[in-house]
């Protein structure tokens, strides 16, 4: 199969191939016993993600998922509450861990763009009484996945950390795309990371990385994270094969992120052109297109298994909802394959 005849893969940021580069350095990487603290390689990428995100300490884990939960389950005891956005990756995509990793209730506040407003947020904040259940801590994620790639207003954002700290609430960010928030932004990615309890990025999204996300916090927090990570089976050994591919994916990946973006919003603005498609171009803002597909008189599986069969990988993110997501490895040039297809494939199923 040539390259010209390969599916274009716009499921997600996650299935970016390791550059040329990762693999020599993962080739190439010392390493040791990670339980241990031995692996120097390890060692290094957190250190280096800790410098970036301005930050004590980091720990690496293998999924973003674990790196979320570890959190939760450090800043709320069991029987306490959460508050998370109504369509939070953390409620809508960890399969209820919250509830069977920590015994958290989260509750849910929804938003018009990813973002809720403090007025909401502390509406859902539970009196301090006894027998009502405790808020133990806020959620927030930037971008916001199903909301398509939204960036949180900086603004927005730090008078909800200045109100949370005022009510002695800690807030933790679902920042598995933040580096996508920061290029958008025109910000340092420390910036958007400032002021939160806790971070969890992801390596292995638009960064490019095959493997692997990190967790920011004091020296303390990350000391006891690794406890809470180790109990979850994320103990890893000789990990430096992995960590070396993230230190090339902090250092190369965010170059990449804004080539994403424009593929994103030329790829939104041809497909809100064909028939039975409806896309808001105002909030295509990164690298993730929502598409609705109603009109067309088919599900979004429907849709997606039609799309397969013409050499286009897509996902439903709804029953009437499809996610494009442009990366490294979908350049222009497959993002005009996909419109392509995806018209022929229009053409035929609504004539």
């Amino acid at each position: 199969m040539t390259l010209d005849d390969a599916p274009v893969d716009l499921r997600s940021d996650t299935v970016t191939q390791p550059s040329p580069a990762m693999r020599e350095a993962m080739y190439r990487a010392a390493v040791g016993d990670d339980v241990y603290l031995e692996d120097p390689t390890v060692n290094a990428l957190q250190e280096r993600a800790a410098a970036l995100l301005g930050f004590e300490a980091a720990l690496f884990v293998p999924t973003g998922t674990m790196g979320n939960q570890i959190c939760l389950r450090l800043h709320a005891p069991p029987g306490s509450e959460i508050i998370v956005e109504a369509r939070a990756h953390i409620y809508e995509w960890e399969l209820g861990a919250p509830a069977a990793l920590s015994g958290l209730t989260p509750r849910l506040v929804p938003s018009e763009r990813g973002l809720p407003t403090w007025e909401a947020i502390a509406a859902a904040i539970q009196p301090r009484v006894y027998y009502r259940t405790r808020t133990a801590l806020l959620c927030l994620e930037n971008t916001h996945n199903m909301h398509g790639g939204t960036v949180a207003p900086p603004a927005a954002v730090a008078r909800i950390l200045q109100e949370a700290a005022a009510c002695g609430l800690p807030v933790h960010l679902d920042g598995a795309r933040l580096f996508n928030a920061a290029v958008a932004c025109g910000l340092r990615v420390a910036e958007l990371a400032q002021g939160f309890s806790s971070v969890m990025i992801c390596l292995s999204k638009g960064l490019g990385a095959p493997v692997g996300s990190l967790v920011f916090g004091t020296r303390d927090f990350i000391e006891r994270a690794r406890t809470v990570r180790k109990m979850l089976g994320g103990g890893m050994r000789q990990a430096g094969v992995l960590a070396a591919a993230g230190l090339v994916a902090l250092e190369e990946g965010p170059a990449h992120l804004a080539d994403d973006h424009a593929n994103a919003r030329w790829l939104a603005a041809e497909l809100a052109q064909l028939p039975g498609l409806d896309v808001d171009l105002t909030r295509v803002e990164t690298n993730i297109v929502m598409c609705d597909v109603t009109p067309t008189g088919m599900t979004a599986s429907d849709f997606c298994a039609g799309l397969k069969s013409c050499g286009v990988l897509a996902g439903p993110a709804g029953p009437y909802t499809v996610r494009f997501v442009t990366h490294r490895d979908a350049p222009r040039s497959a993002c005009q394959r996909a419109v392509e297809a995806i018209a022929g494939f229009l053409k035929n199923r609504l004539s």
